[in-house]
């Protein structure tokens, strides 16, 4: 039996994941979270094979809560199961330790066949991502501005995109005011861009984020 363990912030997904999942007779969903903490909380009383983890949750980035997981339970599948699209967050994510990322408009068909990948140790990514991480491979590549970024500063970046003060990111990390502002510095730099106006123009015109 593959046991599973749902997080994300949304009750409607939550609920057709599991519907999906319990239609396929050796899988089951042995607990649910809507946060980081609850996630924590389950694996921690739970076994099980595969977490499937939505990149924004309320109180963590998807990102903070992949890395934690595979620190301390690296026998865990992780796969992203996102509204972000692959091209702007996929490679991030596997870098970071994910076993596979996939979109929440496509997982009604991949959802099953994602899970049976990661499980048996392989890495799930759609056929068209596999081809780009392969031409990158292959070719000069240019990365575009935010991709020069650390995972915490991106995460920093996003928060700005969304249009919050630097005293609620630091809330929200758990850092200082000083911090945030020293991440900030540091993206205008790699980003060569003066202002958080620019930077908010970039999110939205990159669709980075909701």
């Amino acid at each position: 039996m593959i046991d599973i363990v749902i997080v994300d912030d949304h009750a409607l997904i939550i609920e057709g994941l599991q519907k999906i999942i319990r239609s396929i007779s050796d899988m089951s969903v042995v607990g649910e979270a809507r946060n980081a903490k609850q996630a924590f909380e389950i694996i921690k009383e739970k076994n099980c094979d595969v977490l499937i983890l939505d990149m924004n949750l309320p109180d963590r980035n998807g990102l903070d809560v992949l890395k934690h997981v595979r620190s301390i339970h690296p026998d865990i599948s992780v796969l992203i199961l996102s509204m972000y699209p692959e091209e702007r967050f996929a490679v991030r994510a596997l870098k970071a330790g994910a076993s596979g990322y996939i979109t929440k408009e496509r997982a009604a068909d991949e959802l099953i066949q994602a899970i049976r990948k990661v499980v048996s140790g392989g890495k799930y990514v759609s056929e068209t991502l596999a081809e780009k991480i392969a031409f990158d491979l292959n070719s000069e590549h240019e990365m575009l501005p935010h991709e020069r970024l650390s995972d915490r500063e991106f995460q920093v970046l996003l928060m700005i995109g969304e249009g919050k003060m630097t005293s609620e990111i630091a809330e929200s990390l758990l850092l200082s005011i000083h911090t945030i502002s020293t991440y900030r510095s540091r993206i205008l730099e790699k980003m060569n861009m003066r202002s958080n106006n620019e930077l908010i123009r970039y999110v939205i015109q990159n669709k980075l984020v909701e």
